[in-house]
């Protein structure tokens, strides 16, 4: 990709769904075409976080769930253009987000990088008017896969078979899938057969092969080739993410002396963010992005852990103080750093939180 050349040095990048919009597109889109297709996505999405956080399948990252779905997106009729519009329609933003990203974007060259599919992706970047030059997101080509008749059948019995196995339940602080319940083990078993032997014997599998989600390693990929395009350093960096897609993008950001935010975040996000953030509105992002543009990580470590009016007073612009004290009233708002003393707390806090902005299905999702 091209350089991008610019006088602000530091760099804003962002997870979409979650500190953007309340929606989950792959659910949704799940919902929509496959029967039972809540319960399903649910099902495969904690089959994605045990190989992702307790198995550490090699070569396998979180997000994969995007590839995971699609045979099953494919049977019940999803197409490139019934994908493309109804993520079109479905689209609903934090509220601010569309003002936040137009305020950030003017102080510093600000990116998306999202594991969702590029329908819906760029009809956000539609809807806000954001660069699409500068989103990352997963590409997907679906008519381009053609299946038999007798794969498609094959296909609606695992469905079947995979809407009635019980959800899995992963322990809090489980740290391998020794942790999980014996049910729960066999059902990952047999989720292990159906997507790694019998799915990849048919047509159905080049989907698993091909189709690559932005999620993990892959978004911390994405954040190495934005650095080099901007000419910034790791330590430039302000990430916003919120769930367990964005564990490698914080590692590598806070690592490198950047600043990691998680908003509204699950467990997965609050165990490696440095603020948290609990709100319902975006304006709270306008702020830390632009303390850190002005001042740097410590400033903004420093805000956040004396997030009151006097050091907003110090530190904000006036107009978006004066914007954030007229919404004060409207808006829930809490602002923390995350410490060894205070993450066990604010996890529970941010999870539950979530639950009330994006849906209590959605929220609990990874």
């Amino acid at each position: 990709m091209e350089s991008i050349s610019s006088n602000q040095r530091r760099v804003f990048i962002s997870d979409c769904e979650g500190p953007i919009s309340k929606n989950d597109n792959a659910f949704e889109l799940t919902s929509h075409f496959v029967p039972e297709g809540d319960y399903f996505f649910s099902l495969i999405s904690k089959y994605d976080d045990v190989l992702a956080d307790l198995v550490k399948r090699e070569g396998y990252k979180a997000g994969n769930t995007l590839k995971l779905i699609l045979p099953f997106l494919k049977v019940y009729g999803a197409t490139d253009d019934k994908m493309r519009a109804f993520s079109s329609r479905s689209i609903l933003l934090v509220p601010g987000a569309d003002n936040m990203l137009r305020f950030v974007n003017g102080i510093m060259p600000s990116f998306i990088i999202s594991t969702s599919y590029e329908h819906y992706i760029l009809s956000v970047c539609d809807v806000i008017d954001f660069p699409k030059e500068n989103v990352y997101c997963t590409r997907l080509n679906l008519d381009k896969y053609v299946l038999t008749d007798e794969e498609l059948e094959n296909l609606k019995t695992l469905r079947g078979e995979i809407s009635i196995m019980p959800m899995i339940e992963i322990p809090e602080n489980a740290e391998s899938v020794d942790d999980l319940s014996r049910g729960d083990r066999s059902t990952v078993e047999i989720l292990d057969e159906i997507f790694w032997e019998v799915i990849p014997r048919m047509a159905a599998g080049r989907m698993l092969e091909e189709v690559n989600p932005v999620g993990g390693y892959e978004k911390a990929n994405a954040i190495r080739d934005i650095v080099k395009r901007t000419g910034a350093e790791l330590s430039d960096i302000i990430y916003v993410g919120d769930s367990i897609t964005d564990v490698q993008p914080f590692q590598l950001v806070r690592e490198g002396g950047g600043l990691t935010v998680s908003f509204n975040g699950n467990q997965y996000a609050m165990r490696e963010a440095e603020i948290a953030v609990l709100s319902d509105h975006a304006i709270i992002t306008s702020i830390l992005a632009d303390i850190f543009s002005r001042f740097g990580r410590d400033v903004s470590i420093d805000l956040a852990t004396d997030w009151s009016p006097s050091s907003l007073k110090h530190y904000c612009r006036p107009e978006l103080l004066e914007r954030l004290m007229k919404l004060c009233s409207e808006i829930s708002l809490k602002v923390e750093t995350i410490t060894p003393t205070t993450r066990e707390r604010l996890m529970r806090e941010s999870v539950a939180f979530r639950k009330t902005v994006r849906g209590e299905t959605i929220g609990k999702l990874g």
